[in-house]
């Protein structure tokens, strides 16, 4: 598709960009990037023409549009939105990410054909893509000056003072953000793991974060925007909002900027806190002459010079020698300019598939940083060191790095915090970093950050006198384990299953299996399962007496194919089943997945049941059962808060319990609890007795009939 000519005309408006912000915020789709883009003012729109998103190729997308070779000043439109974290996959080969509590889709694009754009002199201009007076145009570029109408010179300076305080009322409570699970203990863990792996020989650097969240019955991007952006005034602060959420994003770092054939990054790494307004001077001082972040800061750089030299002319990407100290909400930042001249042709796919995602939020070497993030973080990435903002057929290609960024989707938002991991970290060093970025920001949308719990808030060692078991990929975990290669988690694209028992040709609880598969399908694929599944799954238990039924759901092609496994019942057991303890950050997640490789593999090499634990100690589930603790005489198991597949016959007990006023309740399980304590493991064919053996995992069993009846 060849270029379209971008056109402008300059407006009679006079408010600033919160006001018209304010104004439109209830057109279709608005947002709006304020600070430095475009070279500095505002561009604001609305009502877009086509949106694209996940699942599908947005590289491909892009290069479908041939750049100007010559960049203009007017943006006119092109297509806005973002680019999340997990679209990385698309480029490398990655392991699946931890479990994601509020999934939302790897990117999204609109296409805006017209804009409203204010200019660093003051002026405001309506920018198109094609002549505003078309047919084609007309009717929305009404409606979108028609919002503007109430903005008189006079009433300037009230809609900004309505429009910082809308998002709110004055009788409203904060929002208080909390760590999410697995929380302080859970990012230390996460960062003295990454230290390890680094004097390993493994990499460089990793960047890790960690997960702020609060549950809220009416999100609202904008005015959350509006707040924060007039008290932080960021340099590429955006707000983008749609009916199912949308993002707020306070970002101080280009990732990309191109004009033309000219692309220029400015990766921000190397923090300090400022301080008070006295000490803020001397912190600059000290990160200025600090070896640590000026070690950080040059490993991204190259990386950088790396990335942008796979698609630019030789010799040309050069990086600024000496880099600078900038103020940010709470902190001071090195940055430094990475600029380079891209090959003739370079379309916009091309040079997002050559550096994405940002070097500066991964680590070094890239892929394998990236590796790591997928191992040892609790909560997989969203938007979060993504990228967002523009691609203008006129103007060229300009991106944010999606940090600081409030990312809001069904009745939750969250914020990601956090920071490069190099041989000489401190985990406690590390965790004030990461909430030292994140509290002004809260502040400035009028949240307040709840102080962790004290379960939460020291090494799990320390408070729970149990040491932390080693992960499935940590060569601590065994001599046998490092031998092999551990698979990873669980692929979602292998499908998701249910298992349900059959007895004299009925169905047990199908119900239920069929709600849970159906919640997993849809969140996951975007399908629904067939009305015919009930009819198919009675036809094979009715044929099959008593008998194992499995049913897995799997995305091939466009469709979902549905598959049914008859097997006769696993005989009764009556040993009493050993648990072996392994941590795996966030555990397995709410769904029940078809791909077992890593837990069939863990079975093998530890000869006993995995038991997994969250990295801050949080006992979760075992293989192939939740787990129960009797204390004093009440039956507790951990909750299903995301981290934990709710089995039925958990649900049918907790069901029942409350029904009777049986004493059986939910509850967070330390480690230590379990050890020496009689258990209760159940699944929905079986439940039986279990016991945590600390010294299951440290040595694998040799008896094969013990190791036998631990695999169930």
């Amino acid at each position: 598709m060849p270029p379209a000519v971008a056109q402008r005309c300059e407006l009679d408006l006079t408010a600033d960009p919160f006001g018209v912000l304010d104004a439109v915020r209830d057109e279709p789709h608005a947002f709006a990037l304020v600070g430095r883009w475009g070279g500095g003012g505002a561009i604001i729109g609305a009502n877009p023409i086509e949106i694209r998103t996940a699942p599908g190729d947005p590289f491909a997308l892009l290069d479908a549009h041939e750049p100007a070779e010559r960049a203009s000043a007017v943006i006119g439109g092109g297509w806005f939105g973002y680019l999340g974290y997990g679209v990385g996959e698309q480029v490398e080969q990655l392991p699946p990410r931890p479990p994601r509590p509020v999934p939302v889709a790897d990117w999204r694009l609109a296409y805006y054909d017209h804009l409203l754009r204010l200019d660093v002199d003051g002026r405001w201009w309506l920018e198109s893509l094609d002549d505003p007076q078309s047919p084609r145009l007309r009717a929305r570029v009404d409606a979108l000056l028609s919002c503007l109408d109430a903005l008189s010179p006079e009433g300037r300076r009230s809609v900004r003072v309505e429009a910082q305080t809308s998002s709110r009322s004055a009788d409203a409570a904060p929002l208080a953000f909390e760590l999410t699970p697995p929380g302080v203990a859970g990012h230390k863990w996460a960062v003295r793991e990454a230290v390890n792996r680094i004097h390993a020989g493994e990499l460089f650097q990793v960047n890790l974060g960690l997960r702020l969240s609060v549950r809220l019955t009416d999100g609202d991007p904008i005015g959350m925007f509006l707040r924060g952006a007039a008290a932080t005034t960021p340099a590429y602060g955006a707000v983008f909002s749609h009916p199912s959420g949308g993002l707020v994003s306070l970002s101080p770092e280009l990732f990309l900027r191109r004009s033309g054939g000219h692309v220029v990054s400015g990766p921000i790494k190397g923090t300090v806190p400022r301080g008070s307004e006295e000490e803020s001077p001397t912190a600059r001082e000290q990160l200025i002459s600090s070896a640590k972040d000026a070690a950080e800061h040059v490993m991204i750089l190259d990386l950088m010079r790396n990335d942008l030299g796979r698609i630019s002319e030789f010799a040309s990407v050069v990086a600024e020698r000496q880099p600078r100290a900038e103020a940010h909400p709470g902190i001071w930042h090195l940055v430094s300019n990475v600029e380079g001249q891209l090959r003739p042709g370079t379309r916009d796919g091309e040079l997002l598939r050559a550096t994405f995602p940002p070097g500066s939020v991964t680590g070094a070497p890239k892929v394998q940083a990236m590796k790591l993030v997928s191992e040892l973080e609790g909560t997989g990435r969203e938007l979060y060191t993504g990228a967002l903002g523009y691609f203008s057929p006129s103007a060229g290609v300009e991106l944010s790095v999606g940090i600081r960024t409030f990312e809001i989707s069904d009745g939750e938002i969250w914020l990601g915090a956090g920071g490069g991991i190099v041989a000489d970290s401190d985990p406690e060093k590390e965790l004030e970093e990461a909430l030292a970025k994140a509290s002004p920001l809260i502040r400035a949308v009028g949240g307040t950050l709840r102080p962790p719990a004290p379960a939460q808030a020291t090494q799990t060692s320390d408070v729970r006198g149990v040491e932390q078991p080693p992960s499935p990929w940590s060569s601590a975990l065994t001599d046998e384990v490092r031998r092999h290669t551990m698979p990873s988690r669980p692929d979602p694209q292998r499908g998701v299953m249910e298992t349900v028992l059959v007895r004299d040709g009925e169905l047990f609880a199908f119900g239920a299996h069929r709600a849970r598969m159906a919640g997993s399908v849809e969140q996951l694929y975007g399908f629904n399962l067939p009305e015919s599944l009930e009819a198919r799954a009675q036809a094979a238990g009715t044929a099959a007496g008593d008998a194992r039924l499995r049913i897995f759901a799997v995305p091939r092609s466009g469709e979902l194919a549905i598959e049914l496994q008859i097997a006769p019942l696993p005989p009764p057991q009556d040993a009493v089943v050993r648990l072996a303890a392994v941590t795996l950050p966030g555990g397995l997640g709410s769904h029940k997945w078809a791909d077992r490789r890593l837990l069939e593999a863990l079975t093998r090499e530890l000869g006993a049941v995995p038991l997994l634990v969250d990295s801050n100690g949080d006992v979760l589930e075992a293989a192939w059962g939740n787990i129960w603790l009797n204390i004093e005489g009440t039956l507790h198991t951990p909750p299903a808060d995301g981290r934990i597949l709710a089995g039925t016959a958990r649900m049918r007990r907790l069901a029942a319990a409350a029904a009777s006023g049986q004493p059986c309740a939910e509850r967070r399980l330390a480690l230590s609890e379990l050890l020496g304590q009689p258990l209760l493991i159940t699944s929905s064919l079986r439940e039986a007795p279990a016991v945590l053996d600390e010294r299951c995992g440290a040595i694998p069993s040799t008896d094969e009939a013990v190791a036998s009846a631990c695999r169930g």
